[in-house]
Parts: structure tokens; C-alpha cells; sequence
């Protein structure tokens, strides 16, 4: 395709999409709900052309050696397929925060203010490797109300384009307003210039992949960009830390899933500690094959084979079994070691020490602060919110899990009774 046709079939899209957000506030949660269902049923209707065309996602990918940890983002199989479904299936569960009121009250005057929430109205994902961002970020945004234009990545097209057709179709037949989902059914990267350039039409676009992508997307977005950046989490061990705990709160983070933003990449010691702890967490790691990238200290004591860190290791989200390590000082050291080096992500601090443990959740700026507990736990459904659009690390208007609370703006409703301003 041209760039002339791209964006013409971008604004397109644009245009319909607008459309169908006026149609969508006028659901019930009860159509909205029954809608979702339907969704879930025709995801587990085609499971056998979603994997299919998953199967081509995958070959493909081999052929153009994509990582190991790219490729398991991407594959699917009997058991995610239905995970897929499931997911879309508990949105219809969750309650519906669209007209929620927040806070209301009265003027002097005798004006009533309401202010509710309401849908932001369209919203644009931009995204790489997951197929079930498609169904995920499509069932969050139809629950609280929004259109939504889907941009996936050229490696799981065949997936994307299956899994959308299934939505739409299931969607449609319980009264989906027509083009309240839309996948942009092209990989050409224009497209993605096209929709950042389109504030027309778009409200909001979430961009949800590599530093690469969302850089590109905020330098030519004309609307709010929430952006879910890189994942360089942190677990800071610290003198009065119970050390079996921290070791396996360690192991979990690096080793359940490593290929996620919450996934954690370097682990700091306070020195004291360091004789005794390094040796432990160094056989847990062996076992669990992560390669450990040390500096002095942790070469030293760590007893198992490891590499030299270098100051890229500090920066770097492996998003596979590698994991960085450093000895600090003290607390001092490790809050300005995770604020200059970290992606404002998800950080932990293992201690018995309740008011270090507080004063490193107040001065780490990050959207999640643990204490002795997983940074895996960074996560919508652990949080309880149900579901998640992504994890943010920007600071307006929405931080940490995305749930459908953050898919709402809000507006007032003030009501009178013949009031005149004089």
C-alpha cells in the first residue's frame, strides 16, 4: 500500500470508530455483558483457525530468529487459547465503573454537582507479540465504553487478525455496535504515524512493546500517550533481611515468568550481608540456570560461575534468565542506585527493619514499592482489579496497573432549578 492509502484507510477507521463510541454509552452493563460473553464463546468457537493461524505466527518467527522469550509471548496453544476466553469472559464480571459517581455536593446556591466517570471514547493500542493483548486491551475498553483501534505487530498478524475476527463476529451477533473493535489489518509501520497523527478521531493511544515503539509513538503523537516502558525492576536485600525469604522472593521474581515487565533484572546486597547471602542465592540461581551478571563483591562470593557486570547491565531489561547484581552500602545507596538506574517500574526491599522498609517505599519513585513480597505481583488481577490494560510508568493520569477505573475520564453534572450567575 501507498502512504496516501494508508492513512486513508487510517482516517477511515478514525471516522467509524468515532461513531461507534457515541453508540457505546448508550449500552447497559447488561448488554455490555452479554456482548463480552458472546465474545468468549466465539474466541472458543475458532480455537481450532486461532491456532492455526497461530501456527503461522510462529514459523514465521523461527524463520526470522526471534528470541526465545519473543517467541513464547507469542505462541499459543489449547490451554492460552482458552486462557484468552476465560480472560474476556471476567471482564463481563467486573463491575462496570462507567457512571460510577466519584464525589458529589451542593453550591450555596442550591446547584447540585455530580461528577461520574464516563468513557475516555476512543482509544488507539499500539502493540508487539502478544496475541492476547487483542482480546484483552478489546474487552477492557468495550467494558468501560470505548472504540477501540487495535495496531498489533507484523510477527503475530495471522493471531491478531483471527483473534479480532472472532470478537467482532461473536460481539456483533449480541449487539456489538459495528466498529466499536477495529484491527488495523496491515503491518505497514506508516500506520502507526498515521494513528499517533490522528487526534481527530483518537483520544488516547496506549502503546504497548519496545523502547523502540513507544519512543516513535510519543515523538508523533498529537494526543496523551500512556506509555508502559521498559520493566528494569529491583530487589533490594537489605541488612535485616530474613535471607531465605529474600532468596526466594529472588528466585520468583527472575525465575516464574522472565519474559515480563515485572520480571525482575538486578538484585542489590547491603555489604554486611554479603559474605553469608551470596553463596545462597548463588546455588538457588544455579539451579534455576540464570546466568549472574556480578560486580567484584558478588563474583567473590557468589561460589558458582558468573560474568563481570557492566554499567549496561544496570540499564538493561533482559527479559530472559539473566539477572544483574550489585553490593551497596546501605539504603542510601540502593534508593539512588534503583532512582538513577531503574525504569520507574516495580522495585522490592527485603527486611525485618520496618522503618528502612518504609522510608525506601516513600523515596523510591516507581509506580510499585513492595515489601518482602514478588515484583511479579505488579499485576492487575493480584491487585485485584481483574484485568489490566498494561503497567504504567507515567505519572498522569494513570500509574502502575491499568484497570478499567483508568480507562475512564470523568465529567460533572450540575443540576439547577433556575439559577442565573449574577
Amino acid at each position: 500500500m501507498t502512504d496516501s492509502e494508508i492513512q486513508s484507510a487510517i482516517l477511515d477507521m478514525g471516522r467509524r470508530a468515532r461513531t461507534a463510541s457515541y453508540a457505546l454509552v448508550k449500552l447497559t452493563t447488561e448488554q455490555k455483558n452479554a456482548i463480552l460473553i458472546a465474545m468468549a464463546d466465539e474466541i472458543m468457537a475458532r480455537q481450532e483457525v486461532i491456532l492455526t493461524a497461530n501456527a503461522l505466527d510462529l514459523t514465521r518467527a523461527e524463520q526470522n530468529g526471534l528470541s526465545t522469550a519473543m517467541i513464547d509471548r507469542l505462541k499459543l496453544d489449547r490451554k492460552r487459547s482458552k486462557a484468552i476466553s476465560e480472560a474476556v469472559r471476567e471482564v463481563a464480571l467486573l463491575p462496570d465503573p462507567v457512571g460510577e459517581k466519584l464525589t458529589d455536593w451542593t453550591r450555596p446556591n442550591g446547584l447540585h454537582i455530580r461528577k461520574i466517570r464516563v468513557p475516555i471514547g476512543v482509544i488507539g493500542i499500539i502493540f508487539e507479540s502478544r496475541p492476547n493483548v487483542t482480546s484483552d486491551a478489546a474487552s477492557l475498553c468495550f467494558k468501560t465504553g470505548n472504540a477501540t483501534i487495535l495496531r498489533g505487530g507484523s510477527e503475530a498478524i495471522d493471531s491478531n487478525r483471527a483473534l479480532a475476527a472472532a470478537l467482532q463476529a461473536g460481539g456483533e451477533r449480541a449487539g456489538l455496535p459495528p466498529d466499536s473493535i477495529q484491527l488495523i489489518p496491515f503491518t505497514d509501520r506508516a500506520s502507526v504515524e498515521h494513528m499517533a497523527k490522528m487526534d481527530q478521531y483518537i483520544d488516547l493511544i496506549i502503546p504497548r512493546g519496545g523502547k523502540g515503539l513507544i519512543e516513535k509513538v510519543v515523538a508523533c503523537a498529537r494526543m496523551p500517550v500512556i506509555k508502559h516502558y521498559d520493566g528494569v525492576c529491583h530487589v533490594y536485600v537489605h541488612a535485616d533481611a530474613d535471607l531465605q525469604v529474600a532468596a526466594d522472593i529472588i528466585v520468583n521474581s527472575k525465575c516464574q515468568k522472565p519474559g515480563v515487565c515485572n520480571a525482575l533484572e538486578t538484585f542489590l546486597v547491603h555489604q554486611d550481608i554479603a559474605v553469608s547471602f551470596y553463596p545462597l542465592i548463588g546455588k538457588r540461581l544455579a539451579e534455576a540456570k540464570v546466568e549472574i551478571h556480578g560486580d567484584p563483591t558478588a563474583l567473590e562470593h557468589l561460589g558458582v560461575p558468573a560474568k563481570a557486570a557492566t554499567e549496561e547491565d544496570w540499564t538493561t531489561e533482559y527479559l530472559e534468565l539473566i539477572l544483574a547484581a550489585k553490593t551497596v552500602s546501605g539504603l542510601d545507596e540502593a534508593i539512588a542506585h534503583i532512582n538513577r538506574y531503574g525504569s520507574h517500574h516495580t522495585d522490592s526491599i527485603i527486611t525485618r527493619d520496618r522503618s528502612a522498609a518504609e522510608r525506601f517505599q516513600h523515596e523510591i519513585d516507581s509506580a510499585v514499592v513492595l515489601h518482602n513480597a514478588s515484583t511479579r505481583f505488579n499485576d492487575g488481577g493480584e491487585f485485584g482489579f481483574g484485568a489490566e490494560i498494561g503497567i504504567s510508568t507515567d505519572k498522569l493520569h494513570a500509574r502502575g496497573p491499568m484497570g478499567l477505573a483508568e480507562l475512564c475520564s470523568y465529567k460533572y453534572l450540575v443540576d439547577g432549578s433556575g439559577q442565573i450567575r449574577v
